[in-house]
Parts: structure tokens; sequence; C-alpha cells
């Protein structure tokens, strides 16, 4: 059975809390009260309960850490090293819709890098789980992201630009290279489980050009963990916003980035 740390035992706990009264909502899903944020954007009466239920049990057991929470926004902690990052529902969209594909998201950023990561998909009981030097898990399985080298063999993960938002004729020119190419492309809508898919080997790579640092931040450390590597489209190492992010193998990775900013690039 996997050692799970005092660190990855009280992020598990506020996920896991905050779950109960999500799946309950979800399957009373047409009775949900439910406000716009945006262009196709919406946040639900179960999105800022579990954001409550997450930021109290974080608080109560690292009261001096800051966070930044999708809905509640940036709050400054005493403890300016460590900070929690909180999607408490990615995939809102599909769970407004009956679509049983979701999960609560919890990062604990250290010194300006994601030290762990959970990424709780509910309806499947399935638990992702990574902290740095410890590697990364599936419940008690150990997780490794796969060995294809071949982008022909390959299963993507993609996010697809909605309403309002801009490039969708970059995204176009980079689904049509990878389709070119690849064995297959997948758009489930909720990115912290593509990552978490990347760490599991279900999926040989994954691309978004916009996101936002909550939804990847967590599956972010779980793939680097599991051995795979997490950069902006255009290489760089981490989260820079508006830059987008690609996951894969490291035997994916150059033919992989090269592929999407070739694409990317095109006129």
């Amino acid at each position: 059975m996997a050692v799970r740390s005092p660190l990855i035992n009280v992020m598990i706990a506020a996920a896991q809390k905050a779950s109960r009264n999500m799946v309950r909502d979800f399957g009373e899903v047409e009775n949900l009260q439910v406000s716009r944020k945006g262009p196709a954007d919406f946040v639900s009466t179960a999105d800022r309960r579990a954001e409550q239920t997450i930021r109290a049990e974080l608080l109560k057991a690292r009261p001096k850490y800051g966070f930044i929470l999708e809905e509640g926004g940036v709050i400054e902690g005493s403890d300016t090293s460590n900070r929690w990052i909180v999607d408490p529902l990615d995939g809102t969209t599909n769970f407004l819709h009956g679509v049983p594909h979701f999960a609560i998201s919890i990062a604990l950023e250290r010194d300006n890098d994601v030290f762990a990561g959970v990424v709780y998909d509910p309806v499947k009981d399935e638990l992702f789980w990574a902290e740095k030097g410890a590697g990364a898990h599936l419940n008690n399985r150990r997780l490794r992201v796969s060995s294809r080298e071949g982008l022909d063999e390959g299963l993507f993960a993609t996010g697809i630009p909605f309403k309002g938002t801009p490039a969708h004729d970059v995204f176009h020119r980079q689904l049509a290279a990878v389709m070119m190419v690849a064995a297959g492309v997948r758009r489930q809508g909720a990115a912290s489980l593509d990552l978490a898919y990347v760490a599991a080997g279900r999926y040989d790579g994954y691309w978004e050009n916009r996101i936002n640092y909550w939804d990847v931040a967590a599956g972010t450390v779980i793939v680097r963990e599991a051995g795979g590597f997490v950069s902006t489209l255009d290489g760089e190492r981490g989260f820079v916003p508006g830059r987008g992010v690609v996951a894969t193998n490291d035997r994916l990775r150059t033919s992989f980035l090269d592929l999407l900013t070739r694409a990317q690039a095109a006129a």
C-alpha cells in the first residue's frame, strides 16, 4: 500500500468531504440553482459549497497558508512560501449537463512551484495524488506515463475553446495537425482529469491553449511524478498565463511540441 504523508492526507480529506454534497447534487442536477459567470461558463451552488468546504478543511489543518481559489480569488496567508490552488469543480459544464466526468482539484504550491496535488473523481471514486519526490498514485497504485514513442500510436486529449474565447483558428490548425498523425484525439471537458490520465498512461499527451492555473496545478505535479513532462506550448517548464499547457511522456515530448508549435505559427 502506498504511504501517504500528513500533507497528502489533509488534501485527500478535504476533497473527499467536499465530494459528498457534490455527488448528491449531481444526482439532482436539474434542481440546482445556476448563475452565469460568462459565455458558456457557469457556476453552481455545488461549486461554491465545495470551495467553502475545502477552504475550511485546509485552513483548519494549515491556518497560515494562502489560497488561489477559482471562485474566491487570491487570499494571502502569513506563510508566504505555501499556498493552496483549488478548483472545487473542474468540469462544471459536464456536471450541469449530467455528464459524469468532473473532479475536485487541490494543489499545494511551495516556493512558486507545485509541490503536491490531488485530483479526485467522485463518480468513479478515482483518487489521483502525488507529492514531489514521492511518486504519483491512483488510489494505492503507483502511476507511470506511457512509454509510446510514435505520434501515430498516441491517444491525445485537448480542450476545445468555447464561445467567447479567442483563437479558434489556432486550435483548428493544431487539431488538424494532431488528427493527421495520431491514433485519436479526445475532448472530455476536465483538464485536471486529462492530466491525471496522462500520468496514468491512458492518454499519451494533452494540450490546451488557454487554461487557468487552478485547472492544471494539481495535475502538473501528478504528471511529473509519474515520469512525464509538463510545459507551456513554447517549451518552458511550469505554468505561464496565456501560454497554454502541454503534457506528455519524455519520448514524445519533442515531436508533440514541434507539431503543435508549427501548427500554431502557420498562417
